[in-house]
């Protein structure tokens, strides 16, 4: 909210502020790329597994997350905030990629089959792929699309992960990245999965807030 949106008078320097916050600095924007892919990679087979148990409706939600997860991976690759959910998919219709991503993501949705659901988001995912490869930031990811074991789910790979994580620099970033990879704070999902992590969430609700001091 604070970058976007016309300026018409600016006497506190305004605009200089927009100017540095304008994107993320560029090593967080790779993290955030790298929890991107992670957030996408291990649910892509839960819509398979889901509906092979004969719960479409649950792999239906589990595609609308993964349209979601793929969506914001789109407005980092653009390097735009994604804003709140209300303007979210206003904001990517406007993205570069909007116009041609959206009638793929809008199958995932239409699927009345976790089949079909499946093949769209596959479709999606090698897309997504295909504009990491024209951003140029690694050498290029190539798709791999594989079965699950011995089961008749299809999930879509790229390494992409391990191509951005060597190129992070900035040690306070890196000890970030070495970690499990969470993203940003208003997505709390994977926090929950390494053990270790859970005793620092249960500090963000039995803390005491600190007591300002308000001077008269």
């Amino acid at each position: 909210m604070f970058v976007s949106g016309p300026v018409f008078h600016d006497e506190v320097g305004l605009q200089g502020a927009r100017d540095r916050l304008a994107y993320y600095p560029h090593d967080v924007w790779l993290y955030l790329l790298v929890t991107g892919w992670w957030r996408v990679h291990p649910e892509m087979n839960l819509v398979g597994r889901a509906g092979f148990a004969g719960d479409e409706l649950g792999s239906g939600l589990i595609g609308a997350r993964l349209v979601g997860d793929l969506m914001r991976l789109a407005f980092l690759m653009e390097r735009h905030y994604a804003p709140y959910s209300k303007w979210f998919g206003t904001a990517f219709s406007r993205l570069a990629c909007g116009a041609e991503l959206t009638p793929v993501l809008r199958e995932v949705g239409r699927a009345q089959t976790w089949q079909e659901r499946e093949a769209a988001l596959v479709g999606a995912y090698e897309k997504l792929v295909a504009m990491h490869n024209a951003l140029g930031p690694t050498a290029e990811a190539t798709t791999q699309v594989v079965r699950m074991w011995d089961r008749p789910f299809q999930v879509a790979w790229a390494d992409i992960p391990d191509l951005l994580l060597p190129l992070i620099q900035d040690p306070a970033v890196v000890s970030i990245a070495r970690r499990w990879p969470v993203g940003p704070v208003d997505q709390f999902r994977e926090l929950l999965w390494p053990p270790t992590n859970r005793a620092l969430l249960l500090r963000l609700f039995d803390e005491e807030p600190p007591q300002l001091s308000v001077r008269r």
